[in-house]
């Protein structure tokens, strides 16, 4: 048997011990006293007691447990009080209160153990100095010639007694009351209002059982201080007892519901396996989130490769400091990472769910990456499509003013310089020169001519200057077949008009070299946001973009800047091309 588990077997039987003692004590000497009050008194202590122990077995790093069995002690320890032996009323007495002033301290240092609010811990230190200087000033006043108030009229003496002064004593008793039980306790009141305000959505659903047993019995306090100026008749304070007593039991009762329900929660993690087995990928944060409780869950996700996290749908996912605001849990596989779970603070409180829910969902959790590595991959490969075709007509544009503005124009004026060399021959002239000269010069016009058709299909000067329709209107003018064009007339981003130009382009020239077409017919409009473009032709169909052909090419551009790309071309029914590009509305 552990040393632990010592402890706890030896402080069980010690509070059985105190609490059968504070009964006889109480029954012996507390006028009023019956049987049902004595045993309630000492069965809200022991409530303390067995929730203490069952808190301490199951969260033995948490100080809640040893809290709790402190109150317990601290509440029997308040009935030996009523002794008539001199030493054990003073030590008794004088430490009387601390039991409800532990009770304050378990309320706020729920659920971690750890009271960690700067205004609460000042509280608190005012709550423990009030239990202690008022019982002990009052031992300093107090002779058996007064009567104490809740006392029988037996004589008892202070150990401590410095000078006996009873309206001082009744005086302190008074303004214990008001204080501790009167504004101490509406402070309470409001001290546990703003902790469910500032809680998480999870923290005020594990906190409001509790809390609401613990204004229970602040009521009780507030009602018993303004009460202390009055004399009240037997049939209400019987009443005020049994609420002060329900007030007190309530709260480990809430504490071991809550122990329960995380019990509970774990239990259900049998269930978790089976559903994350029929849980697609994007539906994992849920179903763990709901498992832990907690719907603000985030799942990052580790790829090595990024050397980060990323969300199941790939995105980056950045880790907060595991501080007060969220709590952080990383998960690993073959000592690896893994995983991270981002989540609420109060989940630190039951690390046993948390691993149980870590370890059924680890082997999801390797596939959910895999996938986000796959989407992480396309998310590149999107990119780098988007970047290359981009260059390509960057390159274009650049081709086609180099040709242009460089060759085309040497060309251009070396025929001039032929035609004026061939006049200043004058009449003259050897005829065979003037041949030469004159084929030379029209064979260089031959060569502007070509220049100029290379470099409109390289990247048509039109396009840019005058826009998508009339590059249209201009690439049918120059097909071989008819060719109809219905194309919105207004001006779109540069890229949207080049790929849309590049599709009808590419797929009219694979309608004049295979499909043995009559005609054809170019649409391109708006719709939706999307800029459709088609090219239909009555060939003979079955063109494909297998093969690596040019109509490959054109999906690899259009799916590069976002779009979606098709291609109906049933054998003997013609081919119709059909490219959606996003552009700005």
């Amino acid at each position: 048997m552990t040393r632990a588990r010592w402890i706890e077997i030896t402080l069980a039987i010690a509070g059985v011990a105190l609490g059968v003692a504070a009964y006889w004590v109480q029954i012996d000497n507390l006028p009023g006293t019956t049987t049902m009050r004595s045993l309630g008194t000492v069965a809200a202590a022991w409530a303390f007691l067995g929730a203490g122990l069952v808190a301490w077995a199951r969260r033995p790093a948490n100080r809640l447990g040893p809290l709790m069995v402190a109150v317990c002690f601290a509440l029997l320890a308040r009935q030996l009080r009523y002794s008539h032996d001199d030493v054990l009323f003073t030590v008794c007495f004088l430490l009387g209160e601390l039991g409800y002033a532990l009770y304050t301290h378990v309320v706020l240092a729920y659920p971690s153990g750890h009271v960690t609010d700067r205004i609460e811990r000042r509280f608190l230190k005012v709550v423990y100095a009030v239990a202690l200087i008022f019982p002990l000033a009052i031992l300093l006043l107090y002779d058996s010639s007064h009567r104490l108030r809740y006392f029988d009229p037996s004589r008892r003496e202070s150990v401590l007694l410095v000078s006996g002064n009873p309206g001082a004593v009744d005086a302190l008793q008074k303004a214990f009351a008001v204080t501790a039980y009167g504004v101490l306790a509406v402070i309470f009141i409001v001290l546990i209002a703003r902790k469910l305000a500032l809680a998480s959505h999870r923290g005020r659903r594990i906190l409001a059982p509790l809390l609401l047993a613990a204004v229970v019995a602040a009521l009780w306090a507030v009602l018993n201080s303004i009460l202390t100026f009055a004399t009240l008749p037997p049939d209400i304070v019987y009443d005020l007892f049994w609420w002060q007593i329900v007030g007190l039991i309530a709260l480990p009762l809430a504490l071991l519901w809550g122990l329960l329900r995380a019990r509970l929660a774990r239990v259900h993690v049998g269930d978790l396996v089976v559903h994350l087995d029929e849980t697609p990928v994007d539906g994992l944060r849920t179903e763990l989130a709901q498992a832990l409780a907690d719907p603000t869950l985030e799942i990052g996700l580790w790829l090595p490769e990024q050397g980060g996290y990323v969300d199941p749908a790939g995105n980056s996912l950045p880790v907060p400091i595991d501080g007060p605001e969220r709590a952080v849990t990383r998960i690993e596989h073959d000592g690896a990472p893994l995983a991270v779970l981002v989540h609420d603070p109060t989940l630190r409180d039951e690390p046993r769910l948390v691993e149980a829910v870590a370890a059924a969902a680890r082997l999801t959790l390797v596939n959910a990456r895999l996938h986000a590595e796959v989407r992480a991959q396309l998310e590149l490969v999107q990119e780098s499509r988007t970047r290359i075709a981009t260059a390509a007509d960057e390159e274009r544009r650049r081709i086609e003013r180099d040709l242009h503005d460089g060759a085309q124009q040497r060309l251009v004026a070396l025929a001039l310089e032929l035609r004026n060399a061939q006049r200043q021959l004058g009449d003259e002239k050897d005829p065979e020169i003037d041949r030469l000269l004159e084929s030379t010069a029209d064979e260089l016009q031959v060569a502007v001519q070509e220049l100029r058709e290379l470099a409109q299909g390289i990247h048509p000067g039109i396009l840019t200057q005058g826009g998508l329709a009339p590059a249209l209107e201009s690439l049918a003018a120059r097909a071989p077949l008819a060719v109809s064009v219905f194309a919105t007339p207004e001006r779109l981003p540069p890229d949207v008009e080049g790929v849309a130009y590049f599709v009808a382009c590419e797929a009219l020239t694979n309608v004049v070299k295979h499909s043995r077409a009559s005609r054809a017919s170019i649409r391109a409009i708006r719709d939706d946001g999307m800029l459709v473009i088609e090219v239909e032709d009555n060939g003979v169909g079955g063109a494909s973009t297998r093969d690596g052909s040019g109509l490959r090419g054109l999906a690899d551009r259009v799916e590069a800047h976002g779009g979606h790309f098709r291609i109906e071309s049933s054998p003997g029914s013609g081919t119709r091309v059909l490219g959606e590009i996003p552009c700005a509305s």
